[in-house]
């Protein structure tokens, strides 16, 4: 895509905002007619059933303008790889929503996404870092666009984490893309910010309708190919190195779930209330502040990978070590939190989840003072 005049940017993003914000009522209104709805019971904590679609809404609202946008500017360039990667995308949530609507299988999820990696690479969409599309590189990209693609289905574990998440990894890689004049890149970084932030005026807690697996799934999978397509003028371990940056939070949050259950006999790939967001709730936060502590997260590693990608090689290493420390102290930490120790412990997590700042105070305190009574 050629070189877009600067008023282009916010419009993408505003135009796709209002779409997704006007149509997630609408996809909750057939959500709720036709009982397409997410119900209480096992580690979900909400009180009442709550009406899914809202990533079919993301969805398209993201398709409509991409392809609106390529009607009244077709890109000079890079048309074919649009097309693959909206494709691709759109059928990767396809595959989420009938995996909402009556289960699919984690092996069988896997392999799909696999499988749209592929069409990926046949395409030329892949990792430039060890052997020039080799083997090896290929490798790592199935790894990066599948691992990317579930970080982010299992970070929607909490209102408007996922989608909040998704905004400011998007709007950190539109930021960085137009620095270094990728404009395709910063367009469709734009419009997927825009989409996810009309689908959080709805998600935000208490939460009235849920992204579920065709919202989640299509967010990891841009996010994932669009941080494939960043380039700059940087040294290769350099530029590999941004978007690890930049998608640092769902990454480890990934990293420390597996890690965690694994360590205590749990099914890696089965639901739970053990991630970072839930680490958070059980040391004391509620759950707008949990999340927000995250956005704040997110938000400076969206500002350290811009920093990174305009240093120079040795000091852009500092920082990259410095990250890397900060990060693994923080999950060694929050990897501590009891959420396994026993079922007093874990009904406090659930019941916190659904509650007002002022409720959970009270019942935060109440808790403490039931546990020292040794009930």
């Amino acid at each position: 895509m050629g070189e877009l005049v600067t008023w282009a940017y916010p419009a993408i993003f505003l135009v796709a905002g209002m779409l997704s914000w006007l149509l997630v009522p609408v996809a909750m209104k057939v959500a709720i007619q036709r009982d397409f709805v997410d119900r209480p019971g096992g580690y979900k904590s909400q009180e009442s059933p709550v009406p899914y679609l809202g990533g079919v809404a993301i969805v398209v609202s993201f398709a409509a303008v991409v392809l609106a946008a390529a009607i009244l500017r077709p890109p000079i360039s890079g048309l074919d790889e649009l097309v693959v990667i909206l494709g691709t995308a759109v059928l990767l949530s396809l595959m989420g929503l009938i995996d909402d609507l009556r289960g699919l299988g984690p092996f069988l999820r896997l392999a799909v996404v696999a499988a749209a990696t592929g069409l990926l690479i046949f395409t030329d969409i892949s990792v430039r870092l060890v052997d020039s599309g080799g083997p090896v590189d290929i490798a790592i990209t199935i790894l990066w666009v599948a691992g990317i693609t579930n970080a982010f289905n299992l970070l929607d574990n909490m209102d408007g984490l996922s989608a909040g998440i998704g905004t400011i990894a998007s709007i950190s890689l539109f930021v960085i893309a137009v620095f270094n004049g990728q404009f395709l890149v910063a367009a469709l970084s734009a419009a997927l910010a825009g989409c996810a932030i009309g689908f959080l005026r709805h998600n935000f807690h208490p939460a009235r309708v849920y992204m579920g697996d065709a919202g989640s799934l299509f967010i990891g999978f841009v996010l994932a190919v669009l941080a494939l397509k960043l380039r700059f003028d940087a040294p290769r371990q350099i530029t590999a190195f941004v978007p690890i940056v930049v998608l640092g939070l769902p990454i480890l949050d990934t990293t420390l779930v597996t890690i965690t259950r694994l360590r205590h006999g749990r099914n890696p790939l089965s639901g739970g209330r053990d991630h970072l967001s839930h680490r958070l709730v059980f040391i004391g936060l509620s759950v707008p502040h949990a999340v927000k502590s995250l956005y704040g997260v997110a938000i400076a590693l969206g500002w350290v990978g811009l920093i990174v990608s305009r240093l120079d090689v040795g000091t852009a290493y500092l920082v990259l070590g410095l990250v890397g420390a900060v990060l693994v102290t923080a999950g060694f930490l929050l990897g501590r939190v009891p959420v396994y120790s026993n079922s007093i412990q874990r009904k406090i997590v659930l019941q916190s989840v659904e509650k007002t700042d002022a409720d959970y105070a009270h019942e935060h305190q109440t808790a403490g003072m039931a546990s020292t009574d040794g009930s």
